[in-house]
């Protein structure tokens, strides 16, 4: 007696050709808002990734103008490529999001004392309607807020630079006004070793101005010293690696312009600030949440087809599946965490643009007092105390001033001129920090997306 056998038989075309399908890839289709977020990411990557940036940036010399130092800042420091990467990941993640779960190939087999059946199948889940787009716009919106953290970045880099290149610049005027008094001191020692000499005078002034002498050298030291490090963190806000060669220093003194009144800068801080527009994000982000929260009572789907090759003609086994979202109480804690994570944000925002409106007073008040400072000092304060140290001078020589009052004059003096060099020097820090930090004003060729067209 002949024993029957069945053959096996490969699973007929339509499940082949799926499976060659899946072999070769296939595509999503993208959501608008990842369309958007990937075109804004092109074209920040086009300036900031160019392939000809070494060429682009400006070589650097002690002629160049700050807003040099400021590119170089911008394209090299590691903050702002940490920020980018950071951008640029989260745009990659919306199409994550956006996509569907990968298929799944099944098996099922009918074993008694042989195979009698063994049926290859393809599923796929897909989610209800409206899920997937709802998890790119939540994607989406982090990533515009990643994007706010580059821009922030930006803003941070190339005040770093001038907030060196301020300290560096004063450092040098104090250094140059104690050297300064400190050569008319020798001068002033040598008029008294001739009144000792003569016996006019005593020992004992010589021996008080070495003293201020001295103690007016150990200050130059400390200030010649105080390069050092300010070269330093000058070097490291172009993003500069310590092996690498050190940067000169740009020559000539560049102020920072800003020329709006108080209410005109609280506006510009409002409407551009980077650090308001990622909060901003952030709420957008929460009510993208709502939305996908809302959507978890949509049951998701699942459709698949199995093939038993063993018969003839094959027999196709479709499959369907469909979740249950029965668990109530987890998706009203799902939708009212979102909307507490709205009012964080929306209180975050608040405190934020309290908090600006806070900075900018402040800022703006060592403006005004800087300014007052300086004014006060060199039109009225140093001229007197100029010649009111030559009057001592005079009188000193004439036997009609004590030296103590002649000391004093000369300490007043340089007094005077180190208070307005440290006015000078707050007045430029606050001016950078609202010109950067505040009102969210970009030097020139920053690599940031344009701004959108007024609308008519």
């Amino acid at each position: 007696m002949r024993t029957s056998k069945t053959r096996f038989r490969w699973p007929i075309p339509p499940l082949g050709l799926a499976l060659l399908v899946l072999a070769g890839g296939c595509l999503g289709k993208p959501q608008r808002s990842e369309t958007l977020a990937r075109q804004q990411l092109n074209a920040v990557t086009t300036v900031y990734q160019s392939p000809n940036l070494s060429n682009s940036l400006p070589v650097l010399t002690e002629s160049s103008h700050l807003e040099d130092f400021l590119q170089t800042a911008m394209f090299r420091q590691p903050a702002v490529a940490a920020a980018y990467f950071d951008w640029a990941a989260s745009v990659e993640r919306i199409t994550v999001e956006r996509s569907l779960a990968d298929p799944r190939l099944t098996f099922q087999a009918d074993v008694q004392s042989v195979i009698m059946a063994l049926m290859p199948g393809l599923m796929v889940d897909l989610p209800g309607p409206g899920k997937l787009k709802a998890r790119a716009d939540q994607a989406s919106a982090e990533s515009r807020a990643k994007y706010y953290a580059f821009e922030v970045a930006l803003l941070e880099a190339a005040f770093q630079v001038k907030k060196a290149y301020h300290q560096l610049h004063f450092l040098e005027a104090k250094l140059k006004v104690s050297q300064q008094t400190f050569r008319l001191l020798e001068d002033l020692e040598a008029v008294i070793r001739i009144q000792v000499e003569a016996g006019r005078r005593n020992l004992q002034d010589v021996l008080r101005i070495q003293i201020e002498r001295d103690r007016l050298q150990n200050e130059i030291q400390n200030l010649e010293d105080a390069r050092e490090p300010l070269r330093a963190r000058f070097k490291a806000s172009l993003g500069l690696h310590p092996e690498q060669t050190d940067p000169p220093v740009p020559a000539r003194f560049e102020s920072t312009p800003l020329n709006l009144d108080s209410a005109a800068i609280l506006a510009r801080s409002r409407k551009n600030n980077p650090r308001l527009k990622a909060m901003e994000s952030e709420i957008h982000m929460a009510e993208t949440a709502y939305v996908l929260a809302r959507k978890g009572r949509i049951p998701d789907f699942g459709i698949g087809l199995e093939i038993n090759p063993y018969v003839a003609p094959a027999v196709l086994s479709p499959q369907g599946s469909v979740t249950l979202p029965i668990w109530r109480d987890k998706i009203a804690a799902e939708i009212k965490g979102v909307q507490l994570r709205k009012s964080g944000a929306e209180a975050r925002l608040s405190n934020e643009q309290i908090q600006l409106a806070v900075e900018l007073a402040e800022r703006q008040f060592e403006m005004r007092e800087s300014e007052r400072m300086v004014k006060l000092v060199t039109e009225q304060l140093l001229p007197k105390a100029r010649e009111s140290l030559s009057a001592a001078q005079t009188g000193y020589q004439s036997g009609r001033v004590d030296f103590l009052d002649l000391l004093d004059a000369q300490r007043t003096l340089l007094e005077f001129q180190m208070s307005a060099i440290d006015a000078q020097t707050r007045r430029e820090l606050a001016l950078a920090e609202v010109s950067l930090l505040l009102t969210g004003t970009f030097p020139e060729h920053a690599p940031i997306l344009p701004p959108p067209p007024l609308k008519p």
